[in-house]
């Protein structure tokens, strides 16, 4: 009886501390709501995340995670390592442009505004448009100085800019749903026949990182233009843009090779389109902006992290694999992915040295050198295309050992043409 009474004692003492616990759950979330109810509007054009998240206060800390610095994952995080000390071919690829003198890994989206002011001057010759997609203050500036904007200096419009990326980049104050700020993605939707006023909320999840996780340049007006007319590949970019005579756009001329070539941004929308996830209506925030549990809340986090950071809540929600399996799946891809992606560079690097030797040689055949340095934009402008997409591989395996392949084979192509043209077969 002792025994039994001892049980029934502490059932009660259990279920005590479990009720205690649900109480106070239930009072701090009803807090939360007591204290968000009497909080002015959100006004249309607030952009202080810090304001957006009084109202919503379980989420801004999600954001605030986005703090952190000096986390490396295998081939990014937020350590802003130098690219180059990994890949010391990018020294001679980039070599006359300004990622040849600096080019970091990013920290992420919360020093976004605050790196971009950092890097070096030669990355800031571009002027204002540098600036597009690093503040929810950009949307307003370009309401108000509409096609002048491009035409200001960095340290210009620099000084009219507050905060990095933050709620109001994709969310509308009245109702947090969705939205487009950035009007180089409706115009190059309108381009295509779409209208992201008609796109699914889950469509809208993949969309709003479209914004900026996109290939772009600067048009002739120095206004942001995404190449989407021809479609998301390289090669269909590579369309759009122009045979190597007729092109609408040269980023730089290569001072070793004298190459007009092309520089990729950072096609991770575009790239992970045909991928098996976006394939079977997978969102980008799906694995990178994952549920999660805040007390007995279900909030989606704002840390925009890998989803290595986060496989348990990423990536077993659908798939039933162990996290150390996935992981492992992850690095299968991606390390295939750079293996290829070191290859076609280093040898993009020898296409440049064989076709500046050629360019100096006496009685060179100035067409087949053409022909060389085509062949050569054509080649690096696939590498940098998976060079500059931020998943190393693993949005679209296939399609980007495709796209290496044709680069290996072009830089190939390049070399032999080079050593013809200078009679060195």
């Amino acid at each position: 009886m002792k025994s039994k009474g001892f049980i029934l004692a502490l059932a009660a003492i259990a279920a005590i501390v479990v009720l205690g616990a649900m109480y106070m759950s239930f009072q701090k979330n009803n807090r939360v709501l007591t204290e968000t109810a009497n909080l002015p509007p959100i006004g249309e054009n607030e952009i202080d995340p810090a304001v957006w998240g009084k109202h919503y206060p379980r989420t801004y800390d999600t954001f605030l995670k986005g703090k952190e610095t000096g986390v490396a994952t295998k081939y990014g995080g937020s350590d802003p390592f130098d690219k180059a000390e990994q890949q010391p071919e990018m020294k001679t690829l980039f070599a006359g442009y300004g990622f040849g003198e600096e080019y970091f890994e990013e920290r992420g989206h919360f020093y976004a505004l605050l790196d971009n002011s950092k890097i070096t001057p030669a990355r800031r010759k571009a002027g204002a448009v540098c600036l597009y997609c690093k503040s929810p203050a950009i949307p307003g500036l370009l309401a108000k100085y509409g096609d002048e904007f491009g035409q200001y200096s960095y340290e210009e419009m620099y000084k009219q800019v507050k905060f990095s990326i933050g709620c109001s980049d994709c969310h509308d104050p009245k109702d947090m749903s969705l939205r487009i700020t950035r009007p180089a993605l409706v115009e190059a939707l309108e381009r295509i026949g779409k209208d992201w006023k008609l796109a699914s909320r889950q469509e809208m999840r993949s969309l709003v990182c479209a914004q900026c996780h996109v290939e772009y340049y600067f048009n002739k007006e120095k206004k942001v233009t995404f190449p989407w007319d021809k479609g998301w590949t390289a090669d269909q970019m590579e369309e759009y843009y122009g045979d190597y005579e007729n092109t609408i756009h040269i980023d730089w001329t290569h001072p070793q090779s004298g190459t007009n070539l092309l520089k990729a941004q950072h096609p991770d929308y575009e790239f992970s389109q045909g991928g098996a996830h976006a394939s079977a209506g997978v969102a980008c925030a799906d694995c990178h902006m994952p549920y999660e549990r805040v007390g007995n809340v279900k909030v989606t986090s704002h840390w925009w992290v890998s989803p290595t950071r986060t496989i348990n809540q990423s990536c077993t929600q659908c798939h039933r694999e162990d996290e150390e399996w996935l992981l492992s799946r992850i690095h299968y891809y991606q390390d295939r992915n750079f293996e290829a992606l070191r290859r076609a560079g280093n040898l993009n690097v020898e296409a440049i040295k064989e076709i500046e030797k050629s360019a100096n040689t006496p009685g060179v055949d100035a067409k087949l050198l053409e022909e060389a340095r085509a062949l050569h934009r054509s080649a690096q402008w696939r590498w940098d295309y998976m060079s500059a997409e931020n998943s190393m591989g693993f949005h679209n395996p296939q399609e980007g050992m495709k796209t290496l392949s044709k680069s290996i084979d072009l830089a190939h192509q390049a070399i032999a043409t080079a050593r013809k043209a200078r009679g060195a077969e």
